[in-house]
C-alpha cells in the first residue's frame, strides 16, 4: 500500500490542516499538488467505468491515430462509420496506451503528474474533459459530475490519510472490470464488492 507515498501525502495534508486551522478551504484542497497527482494517476489507471458504448447519430469518417491494414491489404488512416453503428470506447485502454504514456503506462506512478506531461500526450488531442484522460469522457456526453467526484475523492482521502495508516489485506484483491470497476476478494463465493484493509490510527 505504498507506505512512503502515504507518508508523503499525509505530510502534505497535515500541513494544510495546520495552515487553515483544521478546515482546508475548497481552493486549497483541490490544489494540493501531491494529492492531485495521486487522484489523477488513480483515475488514469483505474477508471471507475472502464468502457462505454455510443451510437453514431450520423455517418462519419473516423480518423485513426495510427494507420491500419484493411482486409484487402491496403493501408487506411481513417474508417467509415455508418449511421446507427454501435461504438465501444475502451476508456481503460485509452488511459493506459503505452504509445502515449510510455513503457511504464501500466505502473501507478503519481510522480508523472508533478512535471510536464510528454508532448505526445498533448499532440494526441484526446477529447477527454479531464487531464488528457478519457475517464470522464468528453463533448456533450461527458460526465456532468466529474468536478464533484474529484472533490469527493480528495475530501475522503484527506480525512482518512490524515488519521490512519493503511496496509494491504492478507487476501488477494481482484478488480472486476465490469460496468463499474469494483474490487472483490479472490476466491470469495460472493460477487459483492469487497475491499478489506488493515489500518491503524496515526
Amino acid at each position: 500500500m505504498n507506505p512512503e507515498i502515504q507518508d508523503r501525502l499525509r505530510t502534505e495534508i497535515v500541513e494544510a490542516y495546520k495552515e487553515h486551522s483544521g478546515d482546508i478551504p475548497y481552493d486549497d484542497l483541490v490544489s494540493l499538488p501531491y494529492m492531485d497527482a495521486i487522484c489523477r494517476e488513480t483515475l488514469r489507471l483505474y477508471p471507475p467505468v472502464p468502457r462505454v458504448m455510443r451510437v453514431a447519430r450520423q455517418e462519419i469518417v473516423l480518423p485513426l491515430s495510427t494507420p491500419i491494414k484493411g482486409l484487402d491489404g491496403h493501408e487506411m488512416d481513417s474508417i467509415l462509420v455508418p449511421k446507427n453503428t454501435r461504438i465501444f470506447i475502451s476508456i481503460l485502454n485509452a488511459n493506459r496506451d503505452p504509445l502515449l504514456w510510455g513503457p511504464d503506462a501500466l505502473e501507478w506512478k503519481p510522480e508523472r503528474w508533478l512535471s510536464p506531461l510528454p508532448e505526445v500526450i498533448h499532440e494526441a488531442h484526446l477529447p477527454g474533459i479531464y487531464s488528457h484522460l478519457m475517464t470522464f469522457l468528453g463533448g456533450g456526453r461527458a460526465c456532468i459530475g466529474f468536478k464533484f467526484s474529484q472533490l469527493e475523492m480528495k475530501v475522503v482521502l484527506s480525512t482518512l490519510v490524515a488519521h490512519f495508516r493503511f496496509y494491504p489485506p492478507e487476501k488477494e484483491i481482484v478488480w472486476q472490470m465490469t460496468g463499474i470497476t469494483s474490487p472483490t476478494v479472490k476466491g470469495s463465493p460472493s460477487e459483492q464488492p469487497q475491499l478489506p484493509l488493515k489500518m491503524e490510527i496515526v
